[in-house]
Parts: structure tokens; C-alpha cells; sequence
């Protein structure tokens, strides 16, 4: 009982009425820092929990979001600049292909008097009149006896396509390529990655 009434009298020694309450009335009570003793005070607010960040902190933060800006940029910047080159490659091919293809069906125009075979080299000349024509013997064959101006040799492809005599043994070797890597990759490997089997040897 004496331990009960002395624990009562400390919490009530706690609080006071605060000085404008008067009878008849609930007086507000107020907390007396004092009442409590050192090894009951605790700690209500986290040390530091108020304090502002620190200066340096908020430079750091800041330039590193300026850096990931940067960094972000560059990188969208050197994606582009492979995409522009792309571009300029396959505009530049687009070009190929249509010249060729414009010459390709003008030199099927050309007035011959043989049937053209895929494989076989044609000999084009042209004629005083200014008339083109296709011929198999070549200016060597035809010697000193030449009767019109040589303009150029042309092998007709198995596609159709013409390849000048400068480029006919370049061509060649691309084809014979082409043909051993489809020759060995005739079945596709049941895999997802790339295969290059054959482009090496």
C-alpha cells in the first residue's frame, strides 16, 4: 500500500495545474521536467532527426544526377551516330541496286542476234550510227578487221544480272562463297544463336 501511494504521489508529482485553473473546472496539466530523474528520462525525438542536410551532400547529389544526365545523353548521342552511319550505308546501297538495275535492263535492250545464255561473256559495240549491239567474239578475236567501236565486255549472271569484265572475277568468288555457305548450312542448327560455320575457311 506504501509502495502504491508513493507510486501514485510520483505520477501526480508529475503534472500541475496549470496557474489559470480555478475551481468548478478541468485544469490542463502541465509536465514537470523536473519530477523525473535522470535514469527515467527518455528519448522522444531521434538525435540529429532535425537537423537540415549537410551542404556537402546535396553538391554530391546533384552533380551526380547532372553526371547520369550526361552519361545518358552520350550514349543516346553514339547510339544515333551508328544508326545515321547505317542509314548512309543503306542509302548508299539503295543507290547501287538502282544503278545497276537501270543498267541491267538497258543492256538487255541492246540489239543482239544470238540467244544470251546465263554464264556466257557478250561483247558490246556500237555501230557509226550509234546503235549498240552484242556480240561473242571479242576485239581480240576480231583483230585488226574490228568494224565498230568496242565498248565493253559483260558476263550475264544466272539471275540476270550483268557483271562488267573488271568486276566479273570478283563476282565469281562472291558466288562461289555464297554457294559452300549455303551448300553447308543447308539444315539450320536447332539453335537461337547466330551461325557463322563456313565464312572463316
Amino acid at each position: 500500500m506504501a509502495e502504491a501511494g508513493a507510486a501514485g504521489a510520483g505520477e501526480r508529482g508529475l503534472y500541475s495545474p496549470s496557474p489559470g485553473a480555478g475551481p468548478g473546472r478541468a485544469a490542463p496539466r502541465r509536465l514537470l521536467t523536473g519530477a523525473l530523474s535522470a535514469g527515467a528520462a527518455v528519448a522522444l525525438v531521434e538525435r540529429g532527426a532535425g537537423r537540415g542536410a549537410d551542404p556537402g551532400e546535396l553538391v554530391a547529389l546533384a552533380q551526380q544526377v547532372q553526371k547520369a544526365d550526361e552519361f545518358i545523353r552520350a550514349n543516346a548521342c553514339n547510339r544515333l551516330t551508328v544508326i545515321a552511319e547505317q542509314i548512309r550505308c543503306l542509302q548508299e546501297q539503295a543507290r547501287k541496286v538502282l544503278d545497276e538495275a537501270n543498267r541491267d535492263a538497258d543492256l538487255h535492250h541492246v540489239a543482239c542476234n544470238i540467244v544470251k545464255k546465263p554464264g556466257n561473256i557478250y561483247y558490246l559495240y556500237r555501230r557509226e550510227s550509234g546503235q549498240r549491239y552484242f556480240s561473242i567474239l571479242s576485239p581480240k578475236e576480231w583483230g585488226t578487221d574490228c568494224p565498230h567501236e568496242f565498248l565493253g565486255a559483260y558476263k550475264l549472271q544466272h539471275d540476270m544480272s550483268w557483271t562488267s569484265s573488271e568486276n566479273t572475277e570478283k563476282r565469281d568468288a562472291e558466288i562461289s562463297i555464297l554457294d559452300k555457305l549455303l551448300s553447308q548450312q543447308a539444315v539450320l542448327p536447332q539453335c537461337t544463336e547466330p551461325n557463322f560455320q563456313g565464312l572463316s575457311k
